[in-house]
Parts: C-alpha cells; structure tokens; sequence
C-alpha cells in the first residue's frame, strides 16, 4: 500500500522506521505537526519524525491545522491508501478521514477502550495498573473509539516510570502496526467494536497535574512521580521556589516523618507522606541541574525537620 504516515515525537520513530524498512509498503509522505521553539534558546526544532522523515528524503507536511485546504489538496494529490499515525497531537477531520481508502489507523498506546485520550501511559501508571499495552484502530471522529484491529500487552514494573513503558512500546507497538498493515492490505484483518463496558479518560497531564501532594499515601505519590517522567516532570516547592522530583522509593518502615517533613541523613534524603516516608532520588533545583538528593541538600545546607509543599 501507499502510506502517509502521521506523527510528531520521538516514541512515533521506531514505528516509521519499521514502515519505511517493510518491503510490502511504501511510505511516500510524513504528516507531522509544525516545528516549534524549544530550549533555553527558544530555537525553532523540527519535530523528531519530520528529522527522520528528512533524512529518509521523503516529502514532509506539517499543516497547523488538518483542515487547512492547502493541506487536504496535497494529501487528495498524494492519494494515500493508508494512514498510520502514531501520537501525531492533531485533530483530524472528516475531510481529512475520508481520502484514504482504508483511513487512518491509529497506533494508540493502552489497551482500548481504557485509557482513550492524550497521555494513556501516564495514567496507567499513575492508576497503579499492572498491565498496558498498545492498540491499533481504525480512527472515528469521536475520541479513541474506533474498531480495534489488533492489540499487545506489556507488564508495568513496580520502578518503571512512563518515559520506560513509551520506549518499549514505542519498539513492540511498531510491529504491531506493520502486522496491521499487512493485514488490512491482504483482507485478513477485520476491525471489532471496542467494548462498551471499561471506557476510561486519559486527558492531557498538566504542570499543575504534576505537584505532589505530601498528604496523600506513599504509594500514590511514587505512582504520580513515576507517571509524571520525565514529562512534564513532578515538582514540590521548596522555600517557595521550584524543586523538580526524580522516582522516589517507598520506605514502609520509616513512618517518623510527618507529610513534607525532610530527614536528612548524610548520604539520604527521606519525605514524610500521609502513610510512611519515601527516600527522594535525584532532585533538580530551580535554574540547576539534576542532582543526587543528599548532593542538594548538603549544598542547600537542608536541615531535618524542613518542609516540601506549600
């Protein structure tokens, strides 16, 4: 078939190079969204597949919005008979839905109908699920809720952080995709109905999403610091600035230190939650680099019996 793959960050990488290396397809256009500013410099970067799709010398467009005329003419142009799209970040239109003759099939990373939305990994893990995994379907106008063509699962570790389950289903869930395609080009794969029943929402994580509430359990607050890395990163405040958070560690038999309450040991750094405390990992201070908790509050002059949180 002739695809026009849609997608934006790096975890979409692996699925376009498993496509452009299938030799029964042929990927003759990228979809991406369009370059943005990033860093401390504020320089305008191309996104990770338009940086792939580059180098592959394949035609790149990057509409700023998927109704845009301009855009639609093209892929009319192109006429695609398959659109997988991998975390492209865009809505797309009927218009836009209709031009290929088999869709746009969409490689969705947890296993539908939960977790529908922009960040299904981050809520996974947040929710203290044992099992994800990755779904492709057939995309609707509705959110996540076309038919499934076929699924995979993937354990979730007690330390795995969403950052560690995007990379490994970033691998497995291309080859799900390839499969995919293949199937829908030989008329052996059918689309079935998502369940009614299990539908949950995965909205975007916000930076406010990410503050830690020291109150609540030990295990809630690992489970949000895991999800929340490294994007957008868990924070709490320290003498009211900023203090990004690494994994911490639960530590079931220091229940000593009150919510926020720092222990201080010299080569640890213990937190009180609303269980038992957890033993901070690597922290990053306002305007500094990431560093060891101990470094930080040797350096900071922390003493024990201070406060994180407002």
């Amino acid at each position: 078939m002739r695809l026009v793959f849609a997608g934006t960050p790096e975890v979409a990488v692996p699925a376009l190079d498993a496509l452009l290396a299938c030799d029964r397809h042929e990927v003759v256009a990228v979809v991406t969204r369009p370059d943005a500013t990033a860093g401390r410099g504020r320089k305008l970067l191309a996104s990770p597949v338009a940086e792939r799709a580059a180098e592959a010398g394949i035609e790149t467009l990057k509409p700023a919005r998927p109704r845009d005329e301009d855009f639609l003419a093209r892929l009319r142009e192109i006429a695609p008979d398959a659109c997988p799209v991998v975390a492209y970040g865009a809505l797309l239109p009927k218009a836009a839905l209709d031009i290929p003759a088999h869709g746009w099939i969409n490689l969705h990373f947890s296993l539908l109908p939960a977790w529908r939305g922009a960040a299904p990994v981050q809520h996974a893990v947040m929710a203290g699920d044992e099992v994800t995994g990755a779904s492709t379907f057939l995309i609707e106008q509705g959110l996540d809720s076309g038919p499934v063509y076929g699924v995979l699962t993937e354990e979730i570790g007690p330390t795995d952080t969403s950052g560690d389950l995007l990379t490994r289903l970033g691998r497995s869930g291309a080859g799900l995709l390839v499969a995919t395609m293949d199937g829908i080009e030989d008329g052996r794969l059918v689309a079935r109905p998502q369940p009614a029943d299990g539908i949950t929402l995965a909205p975007k994580i916000t930076v406010e999403d990410a503050a830690v509430d020291w109150t609540a359990p030990a295990l809630r607050v690992d489970r949000l610091i895991r999800g929340c890395t490294p994007a957008p990163g868990a924070w709490t405040l320290t003498s009211g600035e900023r203090l990004k958070l690494g994994p911490v560690r639960p530590q079931p038999d220091r229940v000593d230190l009150a919510p926020g309450e720092l222990g201080v040991a010299k080569n640890a750094v213990y937190v009180g939650t609303g269980s038992h405390a957890v033993l901070l990992g690597e922290v990053q201070p306002q305007g500094k680099k990431r560093m060891a908790a101990a470094d930080w509050a040797r350096g900071a002059r922390i003493p024990s019996g201070s406060r994180l949180g407002a």
